[in-house]
């Protein structure tokens, strides 16, 4: 625990980690008074494309905590940006919600139906037969396939509830085409957070409570990793996975405590 203090920037996961649904998680306003007294760079990193940066500060402040909006990165933000980097003034069509057509806008890619070089997809409740096919002729007649994020499940207040990989599956299923993922595990998420805090990986730990997004990317990024206790993973199904946290947690609570 005491490497863990010692740590210059926390990447922090947002879903069952800070928040399930609309209720903060006990221990959480401790945990980033804790940050602000310790001096600590953070960002939290969330794989939801749902929400805009402002949307989620104000989420946060619902809640009973302020945070700024410069503290939230998003998949839909490193998806606007790893677009744009492939291919500046490109089209996509898109299946998400006001956090991801907002973030391609600000990257000056268009929104196109017709013949656009992309079809992407991210978290949405407005998902249904005609979109699927819609994405199916697009992709068959030569867009590239994009999902926000590699996320298969998500936590809500009702539990847990299908997301990006699970709605992305059948376009890659009718098509043939596998999607590229931007989001967590992807390394590229991960390099941004980090420059963002102006951190080495070496100086930063992970925290989040998914062994297949959270960890792995952390592991893979260099990145000190913390698995809390408070969202999908619990103690029994790590031991599915290959790899492990360094420390596993029952919450965020714990990093004050100890």
């Amino acid at each position: 625990m005491d490497n863990l203090k010692a740590k210059k920037g926390f990447l922090c996961d947002m879903d069952g980690v800070i928040y399930h649904g609309n209720n903060l998680l006990p221990g959480v306003k401790d945990f980033v008074e804790w940050l602000h007294r310790e001096n600590k760079k953070f960002l939290f990193l969330t794989n939801n494309s749902g929400k805009t940066p402002k949307e989620l500060q104000h989420k946060l402040k619902r809640m009973g905590l302020e945070i700024e909006e410069n503290s939230f990165y998003t998949s839909a933000l490193a998806t606007a940006k790893f677009l744009n980097r492939q291919k500046p003034g490109c089209s996509a069509f898109v299946i998400g919600e006001a956090g991801l057509f907002n973030a391609l806008h600000d990257a000056d890619i268009t929104i196109n139906d017709v013949d656009p070089d992309y079809v992407v997809v991210g978290e949405t409740t407005q998902y249904n037969y005609d979109s699927i096919t819609k994405a199916m002729r697009l992709v068959n007649r030569g867009a590239k396939l994009i999902g926000t994020n590699y996320d298969l499940t998500g936590p809500s207040d009702s539990g847990i509830i299908p997301a990006c990989r699970a709605l992305i599956t059948p376009i890659e299923v009718t098509t043939g085409k596998s999607a590229y993922f931007v989001g967590k595990p992807n390394p590229l998420m991960m390099r941004t957070g980090l420059s963002i805090l102006g951190v080495h990986s070496e100086d930063t730990a992970m925290i989040g409570d998914r062994m297949d997004t959270d960890i792995i990317a952390g592991i893979e990024s260099g990145i000190d990793t913390i698995l809390v206790l408070t969202g999908v993973t619990n103690l029994e199904n790590i031991e599915q996975y290959p790899y492990r946290p360094r420390l596993i947690l029952n919450s965020v609570a714990d990093i004050v405590s100890l």
